[in-house]
């Protein structure tokens, strides 16, 4: 006690200007290293290699050779360095490229051999349905659309694309993963065979990693990512759409989200471990916290099943640095930030056997990546170019 009467009496010796410089100092000293330290431990996602720029798929019933992707953020990138300078190339969001169908799914996938099948055949029958191949026609007024049927203007010229293409990115797979996707896409029709394509990374990067990857090729006027487990039934992409079209803004951005929420209480979240329905409560804590308001009114910001619209695209993905289990969350942040409306749509789900989240060390994992994301983007390790 006494030492502390000592030094409590000596501060008060100190003249209050030399204070107040002391605190200042001590206070930028105490950001400076904050920020030195998200800059070490910050992830910064690598190029991707050339090899992981092409697809195969099956062309006349047979595998095709390398092809080269297309890659739309590859023409954003360079039409936003011969803008002028001066401006903020983050609002532009001019596409070089129009959309060549109108759905695009993206499933990232790392050694999903065992349940790829099933979901895939579940998307294939569904797009088959509603997003047909058939040449491009007049767009239609956005009334009278149901069922998110493609129905939607998305091209400045009129014409609304038609089609719909898989972007299955084998994530450093080291099974059959590939193999199972090919196999399937055998037994298809020439169109829907060939609209499969298989993208191979060469190291595993993460899921955030496949998803963003395959992003930045989707062709589609729309695009979502799915898991490879099919643990979200895959009709209500259909609800997505139309809820999506229903908010997108005028320069035609909108994010829906496929959500969980409604089945909290629900016999399939009831029967998980206390430990399991703790760590998930105590995270939307953390997201309520730790993000801006409107990504903290999410309520499931974790299911993999979220669709956007092409014109969101560039105000998202060039920016995506996460490539863990958090990477939903920089991608709905992204979003708020660019003013892009957001929707939460009720989704059906059920439970999949053979998961590759670990509880405990993942749900710790996020924790600290949500508050490295936060912090990076709050103190400009991350920004916008």
């Amino acid at each position: 006690m006494e030492l502390l009467h000592n030094a409590a009496a000596a501060v008060r010796d100190v003249p209050l200007p030399l204070l107040l410089l002391f605190s200042a100092f001590s206070i930028i000293g105490a950001s400076l290293c904050i920020y030195l330290a998200l800059f070490i431990v910050a992830p910064t996602p690598r190029p991707p290699l050339p090899s992981e720029k092409t697809f195969t798929h099956i062309e006349n019933g047979k595998l095709s050779g390398i092809k080269q992707l297309p890659c739309w953020l590859d023409a954003w990138a360079a039409q936003k360095k011969a803008e002028q300078k001066g401006g903020d190339p983050a609002q532009s969001g001019i596409f070089a490229e129009a959309p060549e169908v109108f759905m695009s799914l993206v499933i990232p996938a790392y050694n999903e051999e065992a349940r790829l099948g099933i979901m895939l055949r579940e998307a294939v029958v569904y797009l088959e349905r509603m997003y047909p191949f058939f040449p491009p026609t007049e767009s239609k007024s956005r009334s009278g659309k149901a069922n998110g049927a493609s129905t939607t203007p998305s091209s400045t010229s009129g014409i609304e694309p038609a089609g719909w293409e898989i972007v299955l990115v084998s994530d450093g797979s080291t099974d059959g993963t590939i193999e199972t996707a090919l196999s399937y896409a055998r037994t298809l029709t020439p169109a829907s065979a060939s609209a499969i394509r298989i993208v191979s990374l060469a190291e595993n990067r993460g899921k955030g990693g496949a998803v963003t990857h395959g992003m930045r090729h989707a062709r589609g006027a729309y695009a979502i990512f799915a898991d490879a487990d099919g643990a979200t039934l895959f009709s209500d992409l259909g609800k997505c759409v139309t809820a999506c079209q229903a908010i997108e803004d005028s320069r035609g951005r909108g994010v829906a989200v496929g959500s969980r929420a409604h089945l909290v209480g629900s016999e399939a979240v009831v029967k998980r471990s206390f430990l399991r329905n703790f760590l998930m409560h105590s995270f939307h804590l953390l997201l309520r916290l730790m993000t801006p308001p409107a990504t903290g009114r999410i309520r499931d910001t974790q299911c993999g099943f979220k669709l956007f619209s092409r014109a969101s695209l560039p105000f998202i993905i060039p920016y995506m640095h996460s490539e863990g289990w958090i990477f939903d969350v920089e991608m709905l942040m992204l979003a708020e930030s660019a003013n892009i409306p957001v929707t939460e749509v009720p989704v059906g789900w059920k439970e999949v056997v053979g998961s590759k989240l670990n509880v405990v060390w993942d749900s710790l994992g996020m924790a600290l990546g949500l508050a490295i994301l936060r912090g990076a983007w709050g103190m400009g390790v991350y920004k916008r170019w």
